[in-house]
């Protein structure tokens, strides 16, 4: 199978790494890929938002299979570009078209969907600029902390959790005034849920699906949790407070009921379903769906997954996935990310990165890198993914931070804490 991976991220080089390793791969190739993918496949300069340059590059590359990464070229309908185009049908696809792609794509739609087919979440209501007065009124019916999101793709950072009512107020009127751009012409705003987050990941072809390994991200640039929200500091896999008990109520109350709830309304849908959720004292909430996998909880999940990967993703897209079996590996698996200075706010490009040929016990995922001159240098904010794989999370702690100290770039930052927090476990 000559297969094409969409994307540029650290997400996108561990697919390209898992799907390496597998006997049924011909070829492979990624747009645009980085540095890191480069090692593995052949990347080819792209614009992913040109669906018409996708169009080329699969067929004058005889592509077989499809894997988009990133959700924009999803919601925006990529998808169904490919189910609509002669020349493309026939193509394997792991993504759901742009209706299935709107779990992702609007805060709204996701919470309309759980309220119809009966899936915990938290409560809530949305509001656009028409209507701020009612939704400051809403507000005064919470307790704080107050949740805020923008309703449409903010990049991973569309949500604001204000301590007091006035920061509330204050967020909503910034969000619905362009804080996120269009992404934030409408608001939801939800009951604070209490507990701890977990992601859990599943692949489906519409009818049967596998459980991934599930995963642990740290969002907060900060140690502690502390600061600006980010796209990601580091991730682990397994989550040593989702036990088969808890995975099993995730399984009857959230991942069968979004599979047929997809069903029942019609949405034929084929890919991953990411589902962020919240641990409140032993049982799910769903907090919000992604149609991608996460990033860098991919990092850390795809080391765990003994199987074929690609198997898997061909057997999805021709719908058979029924016949397949996951095996996971039990050993824990770390990601650690570095980011350039002053990420997730305004940051330089373009110092040389070193040192990373010192990295020997670990998995180095390319995220925010270019070649420039024969070097590699920061091309992004979050720059490197580097993943640990031991016995538990105290071995994957000393494995990754005596590793990443000798990688070294100008600004090089990364949370010293990931992990800490599960060792009580």
């Amino acid at each position: 199978m000559r297969v094409l991976i969409i994307g540029s991220g650290g997400r996108e080089s561990a697919f390209a790494w898992s799907i390496n390793k597998s006997p049924k791969l011909e070829a492979l190739y990624c747009a645009p890929g980085n540095p890191g993918t480069a090692t593995l496949a052949k990347n080819l300069d792209i614009n992913i938002k040109d669906f018409n340059a996708i169009k080329r590059t699969v067929i004058e590359n005889g592509i077989g299979l499809v894997i988009v990464g990133p959700e924009e070229p999803l919601v925006n309908g990529l998808g169904d570009f490919f189910k609509s185009d002669d020349q493309l049908k026939d193509i394997l696809f792991i993504g759901p078209g742009r209706q299935g792609a709107q779990l992702e794509g609007s805060k709204e739609f996701a919470k309309e969907f759980m309220e119809r087919w009966s899936i915990p979440t938290a409560s809530y209501k949305s509001f656009s600029k028409s209507s701020i007065t009612e939704a400051e009124k809403f507000l005064q019916t919470l307790r704080a902390p107050y949740v805020l999101k923008a309703d449409g793709l903010a990049a991973g950072k569309g949500v604001v959790i204000p301590d007091n009512i006035d920061d509330a107020v204050r967020e909503l009127h910034s969000m619905l005034d362009g804080k996120f751009g269009p992404a934030g012409d409408k608001v939801v705003i939800e009951e604070y849920l209490h507990g701890i987050e977990l992601s859990v990941f599943v692949l489906t072809d519409g009818k049967d699906y596998l459980i991934l390994p599930e995963a642990k991200d740290y969002k907060r640039i900060g140690d502690g949790d502390t600061g600006l929200n980010t796209g990601g500091m580091g991730a682990v896999s397994p989550v040593p407070f989702a036990d088969e008990k808890f995975m099993k109520k995730v399984e009857e109350r959230i991942i069968k009921p979004t599979i047929e709830g997809l069903k029942g309304d019609g949405i034929k849908y084929t890919g991953f379903i990411f589902i962020g959720l919240m641990n409140c004292g032993g049982d799910p909430y769903v907090i919000e769906y992604n149609v991608r996998m996460g990033d860098p909880e991919t990092e850390a999940v795809l080391p765990r997954i003994k199987s074929d990967m690609l198997a898997h993703l061909i057997a999805a897209a021709r719908g058979e996935l029924g016949a397949e079996t996951i095996v996971k590996d039990d050993r824990q698996a770390m990601t650690l990310v570095t980011v350039s200075g002053g990420y997730p706010e305004e940051y330089v490009k373009g110092f040389v990165i070193k040192g990373l040929e010192e990295l020997k016990e670990v998995n180095l995922f390319h995220a925010g890198t270019k070649s420039l001159d024969g070097q590699i240098v920061t091309a992004g904010g979050r720059v490197l993914a580097i993943t640990a794989l031991d016995n538990n999370i105290e071995c994957c702690r000393k494995i990754l931070y005596r590793e990443v100290s000798s990688v070294s770039y100008e600004g090089i930052y990364y949370r010293t804490d990931i992990g800490s927090d599960l060792m009580h476990y």
